[in-house]
């Protein structure tokens, strides 16, 4: 079955997607068989798109916020693959960041 990144439509698909990130990280690898091509690269694909589509909604300076931290999250991933070295703990760190962006976003939209 081909693997087809998933790209966040709205704020709270944002959350959903970083909250799954949480849990493939490092490396983003499909265990099931299903989708054997999944990969660190296409879920920073479809995060990043993610936050294009939804750039309106959450204004250019959390955009630019959340792209600088997607950025040094997948970095800091990719240089701990195996979960090892420390580096996945501080990108999941990013991640609730990233959350607490989002949440105030849709506080202040709500």
């Amino acid at each position: 079955m081909r693997y087809i990144p998933y790209v966040p439509q709205n704020i709270g698909e944002l959350m959903d997607k970083i909250r799954s990130m949480m849990l493939g990280a490092p490396a983003f690898k499909d265990d099931t068989g299903y989708f054997p091509k999944m990969n660190i690269d296409g879920e920073f694909f479809g995060l990043n798109e993610g936050l294009i589509v939804c750039r309106n909604k959450i204004g250019e300076n959390r955009y630019n916020q959340l792209k600088a931290l997607s950025d040094k999250m997948c970095v800091l991933f990719e240089a701990d693959p195996e979960d090892k070295t420390g580096d996945t703990r501080a990108g999941r760190k990013i991640i609730r960041e990233m959350e607490d962006i989002l949440r105030n976003t849709a506080t202040h939209q709500g």
